[in-house]
């Protein structure tokens, strides 16, 4: 069956002549193509034979085309603005398959569960598709089922995506550097957490949690009760398309508000949370009567831990005061260019790169075309690939794109900065080490008081002989740095004594 879709796939590709991507070392590979490549149509440009080839190839190869379309550290200009334009949208299926997919995850006929199920789907994409419904109880509501033996297609086509990433790793000189099996075990985790809705229902509630308030976005509630791993029921949302700007202005919305907005509440996701929508295409947000954001389809969400959340805003505040040296630090420090790396001349390639752009008004400054001078410099200098931030870039892209949309005056410096300042406040100085102080409190509470059970134990383990080697090193040690050690008690009584000034009684 393998063999079958293998051969499938060598013939679409040499159907659309994309033996030219192959480098020449790859002769087996070519040879493969140009025999399947008779009749081929080449008159159209790479980059649209390219994405019919992988629509073509179904649902997987869509994906991964939507992927790459914001890696322009892996593919060039031209393929990355063609493949942007691939659409996760299929033909739905029927009715009839719904129902039994409904009948199997709840084991009783439809009507038991629903008091009305519409059966022509709202909406279908290649993984599952979405239904209205009301329960018994007379809640209006949303029914997400997945589409009939999507997961053994996917793991087929993912091991071979697999196959072709471990090959390019033997023909392409800059395979290493691109850590294309790690973009695939990526994408292979971004795509599992589509096949499983309970996830996807417990990834709506936390964003649920995370923007309570309602100022600015609605989440719609998860129906817990009637959720499955192939199906999911939340409350039926309503509102206009956010692309659909003849609707809004008729609705009376604010347009220049509501871009800012989007931006702000992309920012809030990242920084304050580390937990961010990360399919922010047109097809997934709606605008409520309102003007405040409905979000829909939860099903690839990203996550950023301390680090990544540092470095990002770090970088961010330093592209947008324009201190190259401070983002070149940022890259050293984080050991994202090889070790050796001189500060002084990335400084220097990402000022002749970025100075460029930013010597335009703030309103035509695009920060996706900040990312691709980025890549570009980061190939000059064997930047590593950074996989866990691909779904960022990704929905970087998608929120700009979707704010110019509606604002062409949109700037981005000015919606975003006072999120990243928010977010820069809370992480460093005296607010930084009283909430991180905070947050560890209950652990150091815990530990210290087994701390002479455990010194009493290493003891016992330890030779005698090992114990005074190591007591003779501790001494050398303090002995060092005891002008260190009374300067750290000095800067550790000053901030006791700022933590009592600026804690309110």
């Amino acid at each position: 069956m393998q063999a079958a879709r293998f051969l499938r796939i060598v013939h679409v590709l040499g159907r659309f002549g994309l033996g030219e991507f192959l480098p020449p070392r790859a002769r087996l590979a070519r040879a493969a193509l140009w025999c399947a490549s008779f009749g081929a149509d080449t008159s159209r440009p790479r980059g649209e034979r390219l994405r019919l080839a992988l629509e073509s190839l179904g649902p997987v190869f869509v994906k991964f085309g939507q992927l790459l379309s914001v890696r322009p550290d892996l593919i060039p200009e031209d393929l990355a603005e063609e493949l942007a334009k691939l659409q996760d949208s299929v033909p739905p299926f029927a009715p009839e398959a719904a129902r039994a997919a409904l009948e199997r995850a709840y084991g009783c006929p439809v009507g038991e569960v629903f008091a009305s199920f519409d059966a022509g789907p709202v909406a279908s994409a290649s993984v599952a598709q979405v239904h209205f419904a009301r329960l018994k109880d007379g809640r209006d509501c949303a029914v997400k089922i997945l589409r009939p033996g999507i997961g053994s297609v996917i793991g087929k086509d993912v091991r071979l995506l697999y196959a072709f990433a471990s090959l390019a790793d033997r023909v392409l000189p800059d395979a290493s550097r691109l850590r294309l099996r790690e973009v695939v075990s990526e994408f292979e985790h971004t795509i599992a957490n589509e096949l499983d809705l309970v996830r996807e229902a417990a990834n709506a509630s936390q964003l649920r949690r995370n923007f309570a308030d309602g100022r600015l976005l609605v989440v719609p509630e998860v129906y817990w009760d009637w959720c499955r791993r192939e199906v999911m029921v939340m409350q039926r949302v309503d509102g206009i398309p956010v692309n659909d700007v003849a609707e809004l202005r008729r609705a009376g919305i604010d347009i220049p508000k509501l871009a800012r907005e989007g931006v702000e509440i992309f920012y809030t996701q990242v920084f304050r949370d580390g937990f961010f929508h990360a399919d922010m295409h047109p097809g997934n947000i709606l605008v409520a009567r309102d003007g405040r954001y409905c979000g829909v389809d939860f099903g690839i969400m990203g996550t950023l831990d301390d680090r990544d959340r540092d470095y990002l805003a770090t970088n961010m505040r330093a592209f947008f005061e324009r201190d190259y040296r401070k983002a070149a630090q940022a890259h050293v420090d984080a050991g994202w260019v090889p070790k050796g790396t001189r500060v002084d001349e990335f400084e220097s390639a990402l000022r002749a790169l970025c100075e460029p752009i930013f010597d335009k008004p703030l309103k035509e400054i695009y920060f996706g075309k900040v990312l691709v001078r980025l890549f570009e410099v980061g190939r000059r200098f064997g930047m590593q690939v950074q996989p866990q931030l691909v779904l960022l870039y990704k929905t970087i892209l998608q929120v700009e794109g979707l704010g110019r949309q509606l604002d062409p005056d949109l700037d981005l410096r000015s919606a975003a900065q006072p999120v990243l300042e928010r977010f820069m406040s809370r992480q460093v100085g005296v607010r930084g080490f009283l909430r991180r102080m905070r947050e560890e409190a209950p652990r150091w509470s815990a530990i210290i008081p087994q701390l002479p059970r455990l010194v009493h134990r290493a003891l016992e383990e330890q030779p005698t002989e090992r114990i005074e080697q190591a007591l003779q090193r501790i001494a050398e040690e303090q002995r060092r740095q005891a002008n260190v050690l009374r300067a750290i008690a000095i800067l550790l009584a000053v901030l006791m004594v700022a933590a009592f000034l600026v804690i309110p009684a």
